[in-house]
């Protein structure tokens, strides 16, 4: 099933809104700051595929990119579902009245 165009580019739309959103809300500063330090220290060291500080900005990049990855995920969830609601609202909403105990089944 191939979407409309414009369909698509209002989805793209909201993906880069809702990214750019995640990217810089203050709530990741925290583990954007631990994994900036931890990339710092890793560098510090000549050997660097070896070292400890190099588990450890690793272990902080893939924790910050999984937070990012699960707020993207849930937003797309959140608006999948109001995509769905108003969809179907639109389906059920009997018109001059004819169906409205079939309507108010189907809400129920």
């Amino acid at each position: 099933m191939q979407w409309p165009s414009w369909f698509q580019s209002a989805i793209q739309e909201r993906l880069d809104g809702v990214t750019a959103r995640i990217q810089f809300d203050r709530s990741m500063d925290k583990y954007r700051i631990e994994e900036k330090r931890a990339f710092e220290t890793l560098f510090s060291n000549a050997d660097v595929a070896d070292s400890p500080e190099f588990a450890e900005w690793e272990d902080k990049h893939h924790f910050r990119q999984a937070l990012e990855n699960e707020r993207l995920y849930l937003q797309g969830m959140r608006d999948g579902a109001k995509l769905v609601m108003a969809l179907l609202s639109e389906f059920y909403i009997p018109s001059n009245g004819q169906d409205s105990e079939k309507s108010d089944q189907l809400r129920n």
